[in-house]
């Protein structure tokens, strides 16, 4: 998902105090691609290969490459969409090359996490903040207004498109499996305000997107020869209303070194036991 400009100033600062380098030049067994769902931004320690994308050495794709012991190119940044598959993706620190790239006949997994920026989600969530409920209206009757729901029409756009994504995947790494993993439950039931300043109906509007775009990409992964690693579920009861060490993503404020509404350091590691489990088969 799409982050601030702050977290690119954050990351450039902390950048001097972290090691690492990215995989690069030779085609890897395991490669991850994604938006910032998989990068981790803000995440020590950071990946300095890239540093537009946001990246971090402790994200999904390195938990689960750590796990399985196989070697890793990970080329997931933030703030793309299924467009920077196949295009360049230009970030704060230039353009990169586009994800697929990376992608090869010795190519053997491949993991991905796309389509939130494609929906706007974060965006959605971000504008659905309310200091005053019951005083500012509701976010969910402005984005179903008229009786057009904004985000589902734009998940039911997107949803062909993953599905051609997954093709395109297979085209490239014709040897792989490849397992589509979902976003998380961000925010429970009639949500937690103010430690999540959603009303209720928003909260339930806003993680309710999320559930359809996870649909949506399960749906596709089922279609296209894929494996759907299922996140919401397993993510429930560690929600950004939950204490640290509980929760797997940060709210609007965060408690942990990590991006809002963004998986945290447990999160990732979670999330990254969950892919390689699957992989495992």
């Amino acid at each position: 998902m799409r982050t601030t400009a702050f977290i690119a100033i954050m990351v450039t600062a902390l950048a001097g105090a972290t090691a690492g380098t990215a995989a690069a030049g030779t085609a890897e067994e395991y490669v991850a691609l994604g938006d910032s769902a998989a990068a981790g931004p803000l995440i020590l320690p950071a990946d300095l290969g890239s540093p537009g994308c946001l990246r971090s050495l402790a994200d999904y794709p390195h938990i689960a490459a750590k796990e399985l012991g196989v070697p890793l190119k990970d080329v997931t940044c933030s703030g793309a969409t299924t467009a920077d598959m196949t295009a360049p993706q230009q970030t704060s620190s230039g353009a990169v090359p586009p994800q697929l790239d990376a992608l090869s006949e010795q190519t053997r997994t491949v993991t991905v996490t796309i389509g939130g920026n494609d929906v706007g989600l974060v965006g959605a969530a971000t504008s659905c903040i309310n200091l005053l409920p019951g005083v500012n209206p509701d976010c969910v009757d402005r984005y179903t207004a008229g009786g057009h729901d904004q985000l589902a029409e734009k998940i039911a756009a997107s949803e062909p498109v993953w599905g051609a994504l997954l093709d395109a995947i297979h085209a490239k790494a014709p040897n792989a499996d490849v397992f589509v993993a979902g976003y998380g439950t961000y925010l429970p039931h009639n949500g937690c305000w103010p430690i999540a300043p959603l009303t209720p109906r928003d909260a339930n509007y806003i993680q309710g997107s999320i559930d359809r775009t996870n649909a949506a990409l399960a749906r596709q992964a089922a279609a296209h020869d894929a494996h759907y690693v299922d996140v919401r579920t397993a993510s429930i009861g560690h929600d950004v209303c939950k204490l640290p060490g509980v929760k797997w993503f940060e709210g609007v404020v965060p408690t942990s070194i990590a991006a809002p509404m963004h998986p945290n350091a447990d999160g990732m590691t979670a999330i990254g036991g969950l892919a390689a489990a699957a992989i495992r088969g």
